[in-house]
């Protein structure tokens, strides 16, 4: 074992909770945790322990079909395991179990909620979003000799993920707040050349031949600070503090103006993964003329949810409107929301132009200053931080960010509200 192996086993056997292995591809992040996760399974007998992955699929062929068993093999050879290719988890002599599930599935989602678990760990966890984390996290309560941990393995994504937030920046990532136990979380960086003796000389040269943004990732285990060209990056975005109940009527004083934006999509529901988001953004505009971002509700819903979401937000922003985009389904946005509320007020914009086109602009609003984030919205400010020269450079679409464009465009872009009428006096008289 080289020494940076020997460093992280070291950092898995610490007081900490929480443990990232982050690195480059290749570099045997996964081969260090999963052995460290079958030493607690077999310190204590009866225990429950968890590999998640996003997508189930590649769980089943990265994992259970090649790195569990070849740990299984060189490191425990004297240990013999059975597997459940039904429910898919393994059994070992001393009763504990290992389960693995994808995260990709409402089902699978409900049996994870009826277990307690001993130890979780996230597999390429770049891909695996923070609330289905912290839905992990709630099942890391199994009472046992072992103390919980979660563990944690990914090529390191943008620095706005909720992973760079929590491990090396020690905040919450939703409210920007200090961790109350930074020393709960520790990390370590790995990269393959610390796994040269386990890969080919062919391997490590393709990594070395990747353009820099890949190579810095996958060769460097380096965070990305922003796409090359970016739109947006997170040092852009001023920041007041995150709105509670107690400080949502002061906020709400200082508005002028505040619309809920919609940027709706064909989900038909929590469980349709294949469609992209509803966009729902709550924005409003000072007396200074100074654009705030006061919530980002985006969800996955089907018509009814959506539409209750964004009436629900106009009535708890006191909003003047809901501005929504009408090229998806032409009328039934309106009529959707018309449906829940005859009455409620209800523009619709047309996106005549390209997605760029519409996000520049608002962009250039963050350069000069003139827009203000609540707290930190995690998801929202990474799809902004995708935006580029070159267009959208994310996996999905950027529902969350298109909301939000609708919204300040509205707000600080749109033709300004007509002054009310009133007299002039003049010099001109009737009576000459």
């Amino acid at each position: 074992m080289n020494p940076a192996q020997q460093e992280a086993n070291r950092l898995l056997g610490s007081p900490a909770t929480h443990i990232l292995l982050r690195g480059g591809s290749r570099s045997g992040k996964t081969f260090l945790l999963i052995r460290a996760l079958v030493i607690r399974a077999g310190k204590a007998p009866g225990t429950r322990h968890g590999i998640f992955r996003h997508r189930f699929n590649a769980l089943k062929h990265s994992i259970i079909g090649d790195t569990f068993p070849k740990v299984m093999r060189l490191c425990f050879p004297d240990v013999p395991y059975s597997l459940n290719r039904t429910d898919w988890f393994v059994t070992l002599p001393n009763g504990s179990e290992i389960l693995f599930h994808g995260l990709d599935s409402s089902d699978r989602t409900e049996k994870i909620l009826g277990l307690e678990f001993a130890t979780v760990y996230l597999n390429e966890a770049s891909q695996i979003g923070y609330g289905a984390r912290n839905m992990l996290l709630t099942r890391l309560a199994q009472k046992s000799s072992l103390n919980v941990k979660e563990y944690i393995d990914a090529n390191p994504p943008t620095t706005s993920h909720w992973l760079y937030s929590l491990f090396e920046r020690k905040v919450e990532p939703k409210s920007g707040e200090p961790l109350p136990d930074p020393a709960d979380y520790a990390t370590m960086q790995i990269n393959p050349d610390s796994n040269r003796d386990n890969l080919s000389p062919e391997y490590l040269k393709q990594l070395e031949s990747l353009p820099e943004k890949e190579r810095q990732r996958f060769l460097f285990g380096n965070y990305q600070t922003a796409i090359e060209g970016a739109l947006w990056t997170l040092d852009r975005i001023r920041r007041e503090a995150a709105i509670t109940d107690a400080n949502r009527a002061a906020v709400l004083a200082r508005m002028r103006r505040i619309v809920v934006a919609v940027d709706p999509s064909g989900c038909s529901g929590p469980e349709d993964y294949r469609s992209d988001e509803i966009g729902i953004s709550v924005a409003g505009i000072d007396a200074d003329g100074v654009g705030h971002v006061l919530a980002d509700l985006s969800c996955r819903a089907g018509p009814a949810g959506w539409a209750k979401i964004a009436l629900d937000a106009l009535d708890l922003w006191r909003a003047d409107r809901i501005v929504a985009e009408k090229n998806f389904g032409g009328a039934m946005v309106e009529s959707t929301i018309r449906a829940s509320r005859a009455t409620a007020p209800v523009t619709l914009v047309t996106a005549s132009r390209g997605k760029f086109a519409r996000a520049e602009p608002v962009a250039a609003l963050y350069e000069q200053g003139k827009v203000v984030h609540h707290g930190r919205f995690p998801d929202l400010e990474d799809q902004l931080c995708q935006f580029s020269a070159g267009g959208f450079e994310g996996a999905r679409s950027p529902d969350r960010a298109d909301a939000l464009v609708w919204g300040l465009t509205d707000l600080m872009l749109g033709p300004p509200p007509a002054a009310p009428a009133r007299l002039t006096p003049t010099r001109f008289n009737l009576g000459r």
